[in-house]
């Protein structure tokens, strides 16, 4: 039996991160993979999504290409097959190059399915044969899986995320249930190619983690722009599978009826196959395995990060957690991962979030916001992308930023000077002082940041009370 350092389970954005910083101290590191390097991220989930909304994007741009004065011979078709085609080849690239970085920090790396055979040993199922493994720390990387409840049909027209990013043929219809991040930008990216759109959200609102003024940036898009129909505040009832491979449900009064349907309504941990009881740990009500601000679980030598552990999930929270145990379990005195996670939803606007939002209670008298809308920026209008805004949330009594939000081009890239600001505790006065580009987007932080000084030069004049 071989033993390790470090053993680290599931190579996904948290997982493989650790391996290589627990390798980088010194320690003898072995990754277990039952897939894909890179996780769902890579391969199911963000850079797929993200690689086809840029072809989507670009068809987009195509369409209306005389706004910008260029006229194209003949019609614009797409070729989704080729789009898929481009996504693998991007997973595959970043794969290599996972697997390149694995080799030059001399991390082991097995593929496998783990499960526990006492608190510190592990047998890895490789085909018909299995491996036994032990190590002093163990790091659970093993992520999230979409959720398909019980009360939909067991259809082939019936699909969650990864099946719909696996489809080489777009569907001329399609139903998507749940207006959560996954669904929302599933929705986006079907519909930009031509796709006739339906979602249903059972909850008041799509996206409910963002304000409502930029909720409704969103929404306007989509129905006006994209030609989703959005259908909030009632749930998606009688849903049948159809013999002639179509699916229909009700929605109010309403019936609704299209060649597939995607759920999209959230991802559960995986943890079934750890047989985490051999180790002494068992997963809350949620299904997720607690972590402490450094990732132990309550076996010190046993860290949860990730999606697993229950705080956030989002890729790049996986990687902070996943560093920073790493470098726990070597022994070394890591400053916790940062609990100040930007949200980033690749919706068409996008949409990005940091810190406090202004639903919480008393909103009104402990915070203060400010935004500029890009319609007023120059370099918003050259480029012809003028929906949306940033925002600012300052704290009334302190005067430190403490939220932002972004909806519009490029607001996944603008939301990391926001995040920087927020963390380092800066207040209007840092960000004006700061010389920002022209012409560019960024600077609609300056000029937001303006307004919460009452000194704003590119918006009204602020008006004094008598």
């Amino acid at each position: 039996m071989e033993s390790y350092d470090i053993a680290v389970i599931g190579a996904g954005p948290g997982g493989y991160p650790a391996a290589i910083r627990a390798a980088q101290t010194g320690a003898r590191v072995i990754l277990i993979e039952k897939e894909a390097l890179g996780g769902a991220c890579l391969n199911r989930g963000c850079i797929p999504t993200k690689t086809l909304l840029a072809s989507a994007k670009r068809y987009r741009a195509l369409l209306n290409a005389e706004r910008y004065g260029l006229r194209l011979e003949g019609t614009v078709s797409l070729d989704y097959a080729r789009m898929h085609e481009r996504k693998n080849e991007v997973t595959a690239q970043l794969r290599n190059g996972i697997a390149q970085l694995l080799k030059a920090n001399r991390v082991d790396l097995l593929s496998g399915t783990a499960s526990f055979t006492d608190p510190q040993t592990l047998s890895v199922l490789q085909d018909d044969a299995s491996t036994s493994i032990s190590a002093r720390r163990l790091i659970l990387a093993t992520g999230a899986e979409s959720v398909m409840p019980s009360f939909l049909p067991r259809d082939p027209a019936i699909l969650d995320s990864r099946a719909f990013l696996e489809t080489t043929e777009l569907p001329d219809s399609l139903l998507v249930l749940g207006g959560g991040y996954i669904g929302c930008e599933m929705a986006c990216l079907a519909a930009a190619l031509g796709v006739q759109v339906t979602l249903v959200e059972m909850l008041d609102d799509i996206l409910l983690l963002l304000d409502r003024d930029v909720r409704m940036e969103i929404r306007r898009a989509m129905k006006n722009e994209l030609g989703i129909r959005l259908f909030t505040g009632k749930p998606l009832e009688q849903i049948t599978a159809l013999p002639n491979g179509t699916v229909q449900g009700i929605c109010g009064e309403e019936s609704l009826h299209a060649q597939r349907l995607l759920a999209a309504i959230g991802r559960k941990p995986i943890t079934e196959s750890l047989h985490l009881e051999r180790a002494g740990l068992a997963t809350n009500a949620n299904g997720c395995l607690p972590a402490d601000e450094v990732g132990r679980t309550t076996q010190p030598h046993i860290y949860s990060v990730g999606d697993l552990n229950g705080k956030m999930q989002l890729a790049h929270a996986a990687t902070a957690q996943g560093l920073c145990a790493a470098e726990h379990a070597c022994g070394l005195n890591p400053t916790p991962a940062s609990t100040l996670v930007p949200g980033v939803i690749f919706t068409m606007p996008e949409a990005a979030i940091v810190g406090v939002n202004t639903s919480q209670e008393n909103a009104k008298e402990t915070l203060r916001t400010a935004k500029i809308h890009f319609r007023g920026l120059g370099k918003a209008l050259a480029e012809g992308e003028t929906t949306g805004f940033v925002k600012w949330i300052e704290d009334v009594k302190t005067r430190r930023l403490i939220g932002a939000q972004a909806v519009g081009a490029h607001a996944t890239d603008l939301i990391a000077e926001a995040v920087l600001a927020i963390q380092t505790g800066l207040c209007a006065a840092d960000i004006t002082s700061a010389i920002h580009g022209h012409p560019t987007l960024s600077e609609s932080w300056m000029e937001a940041a303006h307004i919460l000084e009452d000194k704003p030069v590119h918006a009204a004049p602020i008006q004094k009370k008598q």
